[in-house]
Formats: structure tokens, C-alpha cells, sequence
């Protein structure tokens, strides 16, 4: 792969988690999958290299690395595992960032330093039964007594939500307030009233754990109030236009490892006296493959750049994610049909590496969320019918 005008400091980072992420993580891809279990020794071990610090300040133990950087981290473990790059991006863009942003400096010596190594995992409590893409309709309500918040409700389709040590909770103070009623807060494991569900099982993923949390009379403290009351979408949806690249990373390296095992595999497979990889339809499927990628790449590491200059970068990160989970799709689909047979089969990567990249479509936004972000951006005068 090109160099991508990396820094000397990017590369030197891309090269460790690579390395790591090829002897330690995905000798162990397929297990994980297979027996839908959460890897937590790989979870501390990329605590104790730093890697799930990257997007907290150095002040709080972190790196304080570039959004690109971070990036290049998921997209390498995505390379190994989507279910360990999918721990890893949920814990970086959703858990901790919206602290790093918004939270008071209490709150941040408090949790940080723990996230930091990996100590603290972090999650995020958006979704609701019936309030998917519209995310302003929660329901969960957040009533203040005293010096608490009282929570009531139910939260759908929460990743690390059963492992996370605290997580970003959306309710609303007024139902028929909408947006303005959302007000997010940090709600600990094991606060009472707090009750995740088992695992769901999913289609791909498996090791990355999906629940459900039921919020019944929970109690939490109003010092861990995350913002303002009725902040609490404006901090959703910035937090989604960085969680976007995250997935968009985590596409692209589903895309690059199901390149890679195609590749490997039309060269080494022979049909007809020759390797099928010499077959004209076969090449021009991975050209077609590559051209994708390599597309999503730079969109998705374009969006990085605009973010470190201090530039907009919402519909360019809407863009990446739309194009990168198309790629990582079309690439994994394409890995299972040029291994014919074989590529249906549970013992081939491709099947795996298809099912987990089909979740890049829907989470964080689904393909269909992106293009009303774009074509808003497109179209400001024109009214949504």
C-alpha cells in the first residue's frame, strides 16, 4: 500500500499495531467468532501498549494522537478482527470522546486515566426501541431530584455494554421537547437500577457484545450530567460524525484483509492447468475490488485531515462511511465468490469477513442516514419531503 503522506510518527504507529495485530490478534479471529467470546486479555493488552488511549489528551495519561492515527489503529485490528476493532472504536469514539469534549475536569481526572489503559471500557446509550435513526425520539426519561437524576427506560443495541465500566446515557427531560430535551449522562457498571441483558446473538461480530440495558428508577449522580441539560443531541450527533470515520476504518480494513485473502488465494488455486487467478473476469473482480478501497481509504483519511486542520468535516466523514461500508461489502462478497465452495464454508475467513461487514452498513448511522447528511449539504434550500 502506498504511504499515504503519513508522518514519520503515523507510520512508525500503523507498523507496531500491524505487527501486533497479525501475531497476536488474528491467529485468534476465527475462534473469537466461533465461540462468541469477549477477548479481554487482547482488550488489556491493547490497554498496556497504549492503543485504546489514543484519542485522550497525554494530560490524562493518554497519547493524544491525531484522528488520523487513530484511525490507522482501527483499521489495522479491523484488518485482524472487525469484533476487536469494533471494541476498540466504540470504547475511542463513543466512550471516551464525548468526555474528553465535554466533560468537566472532574469528570475527566475521574475517568480518563482509566480509559486510558483499558482499566475502564467505555460505551455509549443511544439507540432506543423506537428511536432508531430518529434519534431526538427518546423516551428514556431523566427526572431531577435532588442531587440525582432519576433514569427510566430501555436502550437498544448497546456495543460493550455489558463490559463497559461507564457509559454515555441519552434520556430526555421533556418527551415534547425533542432535541432539546436530550441531556446525556455517565452512568457506572453496577449503578443500581441499571440492568444489562445477556449478548444478542448477531450475524457477525461475535466477540464484540451487543445488549440491552434497562434503566428501571436508576439513580446517577447530577455531578455526572455530561454537558448541559438539552445538550444532550448536540452531543450525540458530534459524536457520531467522529464514531463515522471510526467504522469507516473499520470497513476499509475489512475491505484490505478480504483483498488479501483473495489475492492469496486465485493465486495459489489452479483450474484448468493454471491458477485461476490468470482468468481475465477473476483479475478484473479484484481491480474492481482495489479501485473501491482504495476510494474509501482516502475519503476516510481525508476526513481525518479536514478534522486535525480545525475544518468542517461531517459530510466528509458521511461520505467516507458510505463509500468504505459499500467497499467492505462488495470486497468480502467478492472474497467468498472467487473462493467458490470453499468461501461458503464456516472454516474460510470470507464467509466471517462477510458477515461482520455487513453491520458497517447499519451502526452509527445506517448508508441511508449518510446520504440525507450529504444531500442536505447539497440541497440547504430545498425542503425534505
Amino acid at each position: 500500500m502506498s504511504t499515504y503522506f503519513l508522518t514519520d510518527q503515523e507510520r512508525t504507529l500503523q507498523a507496531a499495531i500491524r505487527q501486533f495485530a497479525t501475531e497476536q490478534i488474528a491467529p485468534r479471529a476465527a475462534a473469537i467468532d466461533e465461540t462468541d467470546s469477549f477477548p479481554a486479555d487482547l482488550v488489556a493488552q491493547l490497554g498496556g501498549l497504549g492503543w485504546l488511549g489514543l484519542t485522550i489528551p497525554a494530560a490524562y495519561g493518554g497519547a493524544g494522537a491525531g484522528t488520523l492515527a487513530y484511525l490507522l489503529a482501527i483499521e489495522e485490528v479491523a484488518r485482524a478482527s472487525a469484533s476487536v476493532a469494533t471494541i476498540v472504536a466504540v470504547h475511542g469514539s463513543l466512550g471516551a470522546y464525548p468526555i474528553v469534549t465535554w466533560g468537566t475536569p472532574e469528570q475527566q481526572q475521574v475517568y480518563l486515566p482509566r480509559m486510558a489503559t483499558g482499566a475502564l471500557l467505555g460505551a455509549y446509550a443511544l439507540t432506543e426501541p423506537d428511536a432508531g435513526s430518529d434519534a431526538a425520539a427518546q423516551k428514556t426519561r431523566a427526572v431531577r431530584d435532588g442531587d440525582h437524576y432519576v433514569l427510566n427506560g430501555r436502550k437498544a443495541f448497546v456495543s460493550n455494554g455489558n463490559v463497559a465500566g461507564v457509559t454515555v446515557v441519552f434520556a430526555t427531560i421533556d418527551p415534547s421537547a425533542r432535541s432539546r430535551g436530550v441531556t446525556a449522562f455517565l452512568v457506572e457498571r453496577g449503578t443500581p437500577g441499571m440492568h444489562p441483558a445477556p449478548p444478542m446473538k448477531k450475524l457477525g461480530l461475535h466477540g464484540s457484545p451487543t445488549v440491552q440495558i434497562a434503566l428501571d428508577d436508576c439513580r446517577v449522580p447530577a455531578a455526572n450530567r455530561l454537558g448541559a441539560e438539552g445538550e444532550g443531541f448536540k452531543i450525540a450527533m458530534q459524536v457520531l460524525d467522529v464514531g463515522r470515520m471510526g467504522i469507516a476504518a473499520q470497513a476499509v480494513g475489512i475491505a484490505q484483509a478480504a483483498l488479501d485473502l483473495a489475492v492469496d488465494y486465485v493465486t495459489g488455486r489452479e483450474q484448468f492447468g493454471r491458477p485461476i487467478g490468470s482468468f481475465q473476469g477473476l483479475r478484473w473482480k479484484l481491480a474492481d475490488v482495489h479501485a473501491r478501497l482504495e476510494s474509501a481509504r482516502l475519503l476516510t483519511y481525508h476526513a481525518a485531515r479536514l478534522r486535525e486542520a480545525g475544518q468542517p468535516f461531517s459530510v466528509e466523514a458521511a461520505t467516507a462511511k458510505l463509500q468504505a461500508s459499500a467497499a467492505a461489502v462488495f470486497a468480502a462478497d467478492t472474497a467468498v465468490q472467487l473462493h467458490g465452495g470453499y468461501g461458503y464454508m464456516r472454516e474460510a475467513p470470507a464467509e466471517r469477513l462477510l458477515r461482520d461487514a455487513k453491520i458497517t452498513e447499519i451502526y452509527e448511522g445506517t448508508s441511508e442516514i449518510q446520504r440525507i447528511v450529504i444531500a442536505r449539504h447539497l440541497l440547504p434550500g430545498v425542503r425534505e419531503g
